[in-house]
């Protein structure tokens, strides 16, 4: 079953697909160009090295949108009636199980990226509709995958599609974002 299981019927229209991929992947890129620029501004010195640090928030971004949708499209489920409250060790063993770090450190490098999203939200420069944009998709993919974690409902190969997609659309964003040296304005003091 899908996770948005009253959209599914909406989506068997050939339009509202192409609507729905051109979408997920348009926010991605918007959302990562937003990243890309705000980087960029909170760290001015990596514009020295603007070639090298758009190559490498490429490749780290890349490889999240990859190794994201394996566990997006299979998630663990987790039974809330089935978890252990004894030990601290059973405990640290719960939180990986709910973070999904047990399972390698690709899936450790897939988190690291998405919380690192997160906090550059917190310490970048991004304020007002553009803040709350990006915050607000985050968001929604955080409860899609929270919703497939913990419930019996299981993304479809299209809800996977559109999750790659836009993975795949902050990818290029943050590429696009940060392939050029942002310009700051001189004050002109005459």
């Amino acid at each position: 079953m899908a996770l948005i299981a009253f959209l599914v019927d909406i989506f068997q229209d050939p339009v509202i697909q192409l609507i729905a991929v051109l979408s997920a992947f348009g926010i991605g890129v918007f959302q990562g160009i937003i990243l890309g620029r705000a980087i960029l501004v909170r760290f001015p010195r990596l514009q020295n090295h603007v070639k090298t640090v758009s190559i490498t928030l490429f490749v780290v971004f890349l490889a999240n949108a990859i190794l994201s949708v394996p566990r997006f499209a299979s998630p663990e489920k987790i039974e809330l009636s089935n978890l252990p409250a004894g030990s601290s060790s059973e405990v640290a063993s719960l939180l990986f199980l709910i973070f999904g770090m047990n399972t390698g450190f690709l899936t450790v490098l897939a988190i690291s990226v998405t919380v690192m999203t997160f906090v550059l939200l917190k310490y970048t420069n991004i304020h007002g509709i553009t803040k709350v944009f990006v915050f607000f998709f985050s968001i929604i993919l955080l409860l899609f995958t929270g919703l497939s974690r913990f419930t019996d409902l299981t993304p479809s190969t299209f809800e996977v599609l559109l999750y790659f997609l836009y993975q795949l659309g902050i990818t290029v964003g943050i590429l696009a974002g940060t392939i050029k040296k942002i310009k700051h304005k001189k004050l002109d003091l005459k």
